[in-house]
């Protein structure tokens, strides 16, 4: 716990800074993911994420930097079986999981369009994350069965990630301002998640489609100009390939093996997204269908969906 409180306290600390900086513009958002966002039946896997960020602009120091910014984000992910079987030996398909983290990352975004994002994150994996609680919590202010198997949860384990993704547009040869595509590459590496995942990613405009670096969609709303950027309203379809090389959600930590519940990866698998995105003014929305291919290797397991909302504000 007292490593808990440190991650807390540091990302306090940085807020405190990035405010007292003074910036022109910032930036503050939540994510909220959800499988009910797609279905009130459907009821799985990655069962809950909810993300709150605050984002500022940074100096630029290089020449070919259109903008630079920085993120301050709090986390926390939960995960659970699909059914739970209690008169057999097998009784989940998944483990019960929860990741709570901080973040502080920044994303370049360059004259020629690509976009470099980086991050570090500390936290924890386990009751630390106190997953368990929110959830039985939250399932019983809303009359849903509450789970009483998070027993079985994943133990703790401290987690440590680095990030980094790089996105370049392609087929620029297509002159429309309707329609734009990039390659999109990003890699993980850390005590809780290691991988690899590539795809491209294809924004369709509804008006015209506004610059990468000003658009909404890897978060460059914030502008040194005090003039509002154009307003946005697009659809994006995003299929990618992902290498998972470990999981501690599934699998457990690294460092031990306590979890009374772990499965093996199915490390290649097929993910898609595909969303809505806009902004008028000061104010970015989006709402994502993200579909997630077979994670574990166990008979039951099936691959998953969630949607995803992201509501956001600009403060000049």
């Amino acid at each position: 716990m007292r490593l808990l409180t440190v991650l807390f306290l540091s990302v306090f600390l940085l807020f405190s800074d990035a405010v007292s900086g003074q910036h022109t513009a910032v930036e503050i958002g939540i994510v909220t993911d959800n499988d009910l966002y797609t279905s009130t039946k459907n009821d799985q896997y990655y069962t809950n994420g909810l993300e709150i960020f605050y984002r500022y602009l940074s100096k630029k120091n290089k020449p070919e930097l259109v903008k630079k910014i920085n993120q301050i984000k709090l986390g926390q992910y939960m995960y659970s079986p699909r059914f739970i079987y209690k008169d057999e030996e097998q009784m989940f398909d998944r483990p019960f999981a929860g990741y709570l983290f901080g973040e502080f990352g920044n994303t370049n975004f360059y004259t020629n369009q690509s976009v470099l994002k980086k991050y570090v994150q500390v936290g924890y994996v386990g009751p630390n994350s106190f997953a368990d609680k929110i959830q039985s919590g939250t399932h019983k202010l809303f009359n849903y069965t509450a789970f009483e198997e998070w027993d079985y949860q994943i133990k703790n384990a401290f987690a440590i990630q680095v990030y980094a993704q790089f996105s370049k547009p392609f087929f620029r040869k297509i002159k429309s301002e309707r329609i734009d595509f990039q390659w999109q590459s990003e890699g993980k590496l850390g005590t809780i998640f290691t991988s690899l995942t590539t795809g491209f990613v294809t924004r369709i405009g509804i008006k015209k489609l506004v610059p990468l670096s000003d658009s909404n969609f890897h978060g460059a709303s914030l502008n040194a100009d005090a003039n509002p950027l154009a307003s946005e309203l697009y659809f994006y379809l995003a299929p990618s390939f992902n290498c998972q090389i470990y999981d501690a959600t599934i699998q457990g930590s690294l460092f031990n093996d306590n979890s009374p519940v772990t499965f093996d990866l199915i490390p290649f698998r097929f993910n898609g997204e595909v969303g809505l995105k806009y902004r008028k003014k000061n104010l970015n929305l989006s709402y994502a269908f993200v579909y997630r291919g077979k994670e574990l290797d166990f008979y039951r397991t099936i691959g998953y969906f969630y949607g995803s909302i992201g509501v956001s504000y600009l403060f000049r």
